[in-house]
């Protein structure tokens, strides 16, 4: 079974408090799910059309598993909370293994 990954790339953050509130809720969500961050907004180079800003990247044990933790219903909540605090590109992708 392949892993799964989140990679979420940010456009922009608008509201750092809606962000904040985001992160609060969401965290539970993935650590729940035994998602491993990988990387949480570190240093950011950017090419061709991406922007630099945060980045992150979590590890599931499975791509079944990103997803449906994407589609959770605790999850949907921090989405909302979020609502328009930021401007992302959000994928789940499946590990080459």
């Amino acid at each position: 079974m392949s892993k799964g990954y989140w990679v979420v790339a940010y456009r922009s953050i608008s509201d750092a408090a809606k962000s904040a509130a985001y992160v609060k809720l969401a965290v539970p969500v993935v650590e729940k799910a035994k998602g491993r961050f990988l990387t949480l907004g570190g240093q950011v180079v950017a090419h061709e059309a991406g922007v630099a800003e945060r980045t992150v990247v979590i590890e599931f044990d499975s791509f079944e598993l990103a997803v449906a933790t994407r589609d959770s219903e605790d999850y949907q909540k921090a989405l909302t909370v979020l609502g328009d605090g930021a401007d992302r590109d959000f994928r789940i992708v499946e590990g080459a293994d």
